[in-house]
């Protein structure tokens, strides 16, 4: 169990335990703790799923918001316009090698990281010597080191761009700083990642 499961589990059983105990103290009929009991124990449910799958309900989001004509990405020429998720993050629709993926952009991440599913997808192979050690939100992972031949953004592309590989990043894989360095510019403005332009590197 992950320590993120653990969270949930004790805010669902705090959920719970809370108007539980305020009901019991008004001493109701057996029936009527029974019947909050199952009320609460659905919403709690529901709120874990929500939770626990808040990457794929996401992606799902985004791909209903293309349906209906509101894509979170935008492609004006050299210009990439990315809208805010309502998870609050900023997700790309991102060409590896020419596989697409849906990719987190991070400024705070250093590298580029993909799980070693893509990587094998996308015919990078990864090189374990010497290990890179990552401090992530999970604690310290252990990955390994690859070259990707051609990263895309919309109209925005570059080459062999390093990136790091582990079976942690299956869930959530991040476009770093060392693609973001790489552009003209970029910025934030209400609620809109802006990326401008590319270099030649």
């Amino acid at each position: 169990m992950s320590d993120d499961r653990g969270i949930y589990i004790l805010m669902g059983l705090l959920m719970l335990i809370l108007p539980l105990s305020s009901l019991l103290a008004r001493r109701p009929k057996a029936s009527v703790v029974l019947r909050a009991v199952l009320s609460w124990g659905v919403i709690v449910a529901i709120l874990y799923v929500a939770f626990a799958n808040r990457a794929r309900l996401s992606e799902l989001a985004a791909s209903f918001g293309d349906r209906m004509g509101l894509s979170e990405q935008m492609v004006e020429g050299d210009t990439v316009r990315i809208r805010q998720s309502v998870d609050g993050h900023f997700w790309a629709q991102v060409r590896l090698n020419g596989i697409e993926r849906r990719m987190l952009i991070d400024s705070g991440a250093t590298s580029t990281a993909i799980s070693e599913a893509t990587a094998k997808a996308i015919g990078v192979t990864p090189r374990r010597v010497p290990p890179v050690i990552l401090t992530t939100g999970n604690g310290q992972v252990e990955a390994a080191r690859g070259r990707v031949e051609t990263l895309r953004i919309g109209g925005l592309e570059t080459r062999d761009l390093p990136v790091v590989i582990a079976p942690t990043f299956e869930d959530v894989e991040v476009i770093g700083m060392n693609f973001l360095s790489r552009l003209q510019g970029w910025r934030v403005e209400r609620g809109t990642l802006i990326l401008d332009g590319k270099t030649t590197i």
